[in-house]
């Protein structure tokens, strides 16, 4: 199949009601194993890959493995660069095949965030590359274990939570063609229960009139899911529960295991798990039986 305009993707989750689940995958394992999830739950798929990630997978190493997978998948398939902040990580992106850019301007002052977002807009628009901003600050606490820097405490700063008045202003000037936003995620593990903020959020969908985008699903419940696909997120970037999760299956599998055990025997239990964890999360987002 060949590959799939994010555009469309975000389109058709926001008509039928579901999320499309975006994950972050730095090697051919974890992208096997989300793909062979999305065939056999039938659900459309972002792969994506994040530029704080690039220490572990270059673009130049992971882009072909990326979009072969795509093109081999019985099922549509985006592939996304994720929180794109250098300009050189963004072209280098769109030259090696990515058909999305998440371009995320969120540490800069509003006008700022603009002009930078509406530069990558303009270029991507050429190529027919699909762009998703960022209003607000999804914080990264540094306890949260997403190699994060920001103070812990700032975590119930609402003040860096996206302005739904601001939204359609931010959309008409850049041309995004969705938004992500903050109302009470975070990036990584949850240092405590998550209070999303779902009446601002509704009142953003209203206003941004795009489809929009959560960050930080890792450690929500399924009635936090839902009640934020209802108010409009119709993609869901999800990473760290499923690379904590993996990770505690194979130490499982190494404590019990009887004979040795080659890394070719890890690699296969671990593209295994991740196609249980992420058949789990297709279901959560209700993008099963969607494709």
């Amino acid at each position: 199949m060949t590959i799939t305009s994010m555009k469309e993707l975000l389109q058709d989750a926001t008509t039928k009601g579901y999320a499309v689940p975006c994950f972050n995958a730095i090697n051919s394992d974890m992208i096997r194993g989300i793909v062979q999830a999305a065939e056999e739950e039938q659900s459309p798929v972002i792969l994506c890959h994040a530029e704080i990630h690039l220490k572990y997978s270059t673009l130049e190493h992971l882009a072909p493995i990326l979009l072969e997978e795509a093109k081999r998948a019985r099922v549509p398939v985006s592939i996304l660069l994720d929180h794109g902040k250098s300009f050189n990580a963004v072209i280098k992106a769109m030259h090696l095949g990515f058909n999305a850019i998440m371009f995320d301007g969120s540490e800069y002052e509003y006008e700022e965030n603009v002009r930078r977002t509406s530069e990558v807009v303009r270029i991507a628009s050429q190529l027919g590359v699909t762009v998703e901003g960022e209003l607000g600050y999804v914080t990264r606490p540094k306890s949260g274990g997403a190699e994060g820097e920001d103070d812990d405490t700032i975590i119930d700063d609402t003040s860096l939570y996206t302005d739904p008045a601001q939204a359609r202003n931010f959309v008409e000037r850049t041309g995004v063609d969705a938004l992500a936003v903050a109302f009470g995620t975070v990036h990584g593990i949850y240092l405590k229960e998550p209070q999303l903020d779902l009446d601002r959020l509704e009142r953003i969908r209203q206003s941004a009139g795009v489809p929009l985008v959560m960050h930080g699903g890792s450690g929500l419940s399924q009635e936090d899911f839902a009640q934020s696909i209802d108010r409009g997120i119709a993609k869901i970037n999800y990473y760290t529960g499923m690379a904590l999760n993996v990770a505690e299956r194979l130490k499982e599998h190494m404590a019990r295991a009887e004979e040795k055990v080659f890394y070719h025997d890890l690699m296969m239990s671990s593209i295994a798990y991740f196609r249980e964890d992420a058949a789990n999360i297709m279901r959560s987002f209700r993008s099963n039986g969607k494709a």
